[in-house]
């Protein structure tokens, strides 16, 4: 009976193994995906704001000095938003391929739009928000994934919190307050972070041992965008409380 039951022990103890393993490599994938995500809109961004690439999407007024969009700068700025709608709600009849094709190329169109931070901050102060970034996002992804506590309940309060974000960064589109730009930055800063953390426990709890490879690539792309989505926003909001301008 103590053999039976030793063995039973050995047996948990290698799915348990086996599952772990399993899990770590996913996570490890969604990372993967991720940043090569961000090494293409840091890519993009950079030749749209240092080479004559951006000219297709960028003119520059010769009196006012003011940038304004072409038209096919306007498509950039506008497509990010149908490609995650479309992975979002056609992920799970995409295949692999075309499922990275698309956050690729969602990916690179976000470079495009961000391009003039890069010319309106200096380029220390991009660094310095950049790595401030990484370590805020790596620390609270590291919690979300180690955590025992759920974090279910906070993504709809997170969620709520992210439309207020979206709302009001319109309202001020015609505003153009200064005060309310801080005040958005510091609920998103807050925000985002909190998403952070609780995406990553979500995804990493979407993981399924039995998974064919088909499922299993679906998710770590769409897991992968989610982070994705985390650290650029809370980039861009870090860099409107912390940058310096030109």
């Amino acid at each position: 009976m103590a053999d039976y039951d030793n063995r039973v022990l050995r047996g948990q103890t290698a799915v348990a193994g086996a599952i772990d393993a399993g899990l770590r490599a996913h996570m490890l994938r969604v990372y993967n995906y991720m940043l090569i995500g961000l090494a293409l809109t840091g890519a993009t961004a950079w030749l749209t704001a240092e080479t004559a690439f951006g000219e297709l999407f960028y003119r520059v007024n010769p009196i006012t000095h003011a940038m304004g969009l072409t038209l096919l700068g306007m498509i950039a700025l506008f497509a990010p938003l149908g490609l995650v709608l479309f992975m979002s709600f056609r992920i799970d009849r995409m295949s692999v391929g075309a499922a990275q094709a698309t956050f690729w190329a969602y990916a690179g169109l976000v470079g495009i739009g961000l391009a003039p931070i890069l010319l309106v901050y200096t380029g220390a102060s991009v660094a310095q928000v950049f790595f401030i970034t990484a370590a805020t996002f790596g620390a609270m992804s590291l919690w979300g994934y180690t955590t025992k506590a759920d974090l279910s309940g906070f993504g709809s309060f997170l969620f709520m919190g992210l439309i207020g974000v979206v709302i009001a960064s319109v309202v001020n589109l015609f505003l153009h307050s200064a005060m309310m730009t801080f005040i958005i930055s510091i609920i998103g800063v807050l925000v985002f972070t909190g998403l952070t953390a609780y995406d990553t426990q979500s995804i990493k709890e979407s993981y399924v041992a039995s998974d064919d490879g088909t499922v299993a690539g679906r998710k770590a792309i769409f897991g992968a965008l989610r982070l994705y989505l985390d650290f650029i926003n809370l980039f861009v909001m870090l860099m409107q409380l912390l940058g310096n301008r030109r």
